[in-house]
């Protein structure tokens, strides 16, 4: 006993020394670097050099939001049910923010079993759950559900295109004035090929679950009785699409917002005015293809992987580990290579108490002068002060795991 009394004030003894130790210096750290290459300010093609058959277009990369390739992104025209972009950007919100559940039934209003075009014949005395709806909307552009979901989350269809027009400005869609929640002809109701772009990007970005209903080709609701088919064909036939939306009326023509995946790397394609149904898809597939052709997508940082440790001073732990915080990439050309320099800014140790989350670095990406990002550098776990206290309960916990 004698024994195992001198080994525990022994172990206390090299803690409380180990604590004392203070070292505090700033390191700039440059961590990889490859060969150089050209920058790629240049990569927003213009001039409709693809030849696209359409009043405008534009593709973007998903993650970063890079533009490729635009020809009249910011002529304003009428969206047609590419509109319900919006439309299910808000439900998702309403869904992530615990307004609503998947589960939960929605009624259906004279109101919106009255709207023509697309649509599954809702009945009033009919409720199907939001799970439902969403998957009317997505795979078929139902208005009748679109109309009484946006009764359900703004108490009326006309407080739910106030919501949606609040949106667009929150996310700076400055060519978009909503006049509906469905996108049925009406004057002044308009956006762009750009601003469809940015809410795109925001609801795969936002709700990437969203791209379960996106996917979906064929389905059925009512217990089969309603057979569904996507009206966005490149699910289909197009390798790694994951969406997203279609939209024609006589007025708007043919418009389709069109998302796709491959290799790592998620595009996001939009059409608007195209003379044919036909014509959008393949002015969507030319787009895509350019995209996956020409560029790569590389992550530089993953959101939680560990970078490094570093030394807790006065800790009951020496040390902690450090995370990214978000997940940072960047767009190249596929044929060249980049010079990236990867800095970090930290100190070299910390004291304690140290929680988890707390910020402790910067990690900086560049290419030469330019800044591809950055990502906060966050302790893994929490570290509390040393203490007479809790000095004793750690030297226990391990003195007890030794003579186990």
């Amino acid at each position: 006993m004698k024994k195992r009394i001198y080994v525990f004030f022994i172990v206390c003894l090299i803690l409380i020394c180990l604590s004392t130790s203070s070292i505090a210096a700033y390191v700039t750290i440059p961590v990889w670097s490859e060969n150089a290459m050209e920058t790629i300010n240049d990569k927003e093609q213009k001039g409709n050099f693809l030849e696209l058959d359409c009043g405008s277009a534009i593709l973007i990369e998903q993650n970063t939001g890079e533009v490729l390739y635009t020809h009249n992104e910011h002529e304003k025209l009428r969206p047609a049910s590419v509109t319900k972009v919006m439309t299910i950007l808000l439900i998702m919100e309403s869904i992530s923010n615990g307004k609503l559940k998947y589960e939960d039934k929605i009624p259906c209003s004279e109101n919106a079993s009255a709207m023509g075009g697309s649509q599954i014949w809702l009945d009033t005395n009919e409720e199907l759950s939001v799970d439902e709806m969403l998957k009317a909307i997505c795979v078929v552009s139902a208005n009748d559900c679109t109309v009484a979901m946006a009764e359900k989350i703004g108490g009326s269809e006309e407080n739910f295109v106030n919501m949606m027009n609040d949106k667009a400005r929150e996310l700076g869609m400055n060519d978009t004035t909503f006049k509906n929640c469905h996108g049925i002809d009406e004057d002044g109701h308009v956006t762009s090929a750009y601003d469809i772009s940015v809410m795109s990007r925001e609801l795969l970005t936002k709700y990437p679950e969203i791209t379960n209903y996106t996917t979906i080709y064929m389905d059925s609701l009512r217990n089969g009785e309603s057979e569904l088919v996507n009206t966005n064909k490149l699910i289909r036939n197009y390798a790694g699409a994951t969406g997203l939306k279609t939209g024609s009326t006589s007025l708007a023509l043919f418009n389709l917002s069109a998302s796709a995946t491959k290799e790592g790397m998620s595009l996001i394609g939009v059409i608007m005015k195209a003379p044919t149904s036909k014509e959008r898809f393949s002015c969507a597939r030319k787009l895509l293809d350019y995209g996956f052709s020409n560029y790569k997508y590389e992550t530089l940082s993953n959101k939680d992987d560990q970078v490094r440790d570093i030394k807790v001073q006065k800790g009951i732990k020496d040390k902690v580990n450090l995370l990214y915080d978000k997940t940072v990439g960047k767009m190249t050309k596929s044929n060249e290579q980049d010079n990236i320099e990867t800095i970090i800014d930290m100190a070299d140790c910390i004291d304690a108490p140290v929680s988890q989350g707390q910020v402790i670095g910067k990690v900086t990406f560049k290419r030469g002068e330019e800044i591809l990002g950055e990502t906060n550098l966050i302790a893994s776990e929490e570290v509390k002060k040393l203490s007479f206290v809790n000095m004793v309960s750690e030297v226990y916990g391990r003195w007890f795991k030794l003579i186990r």
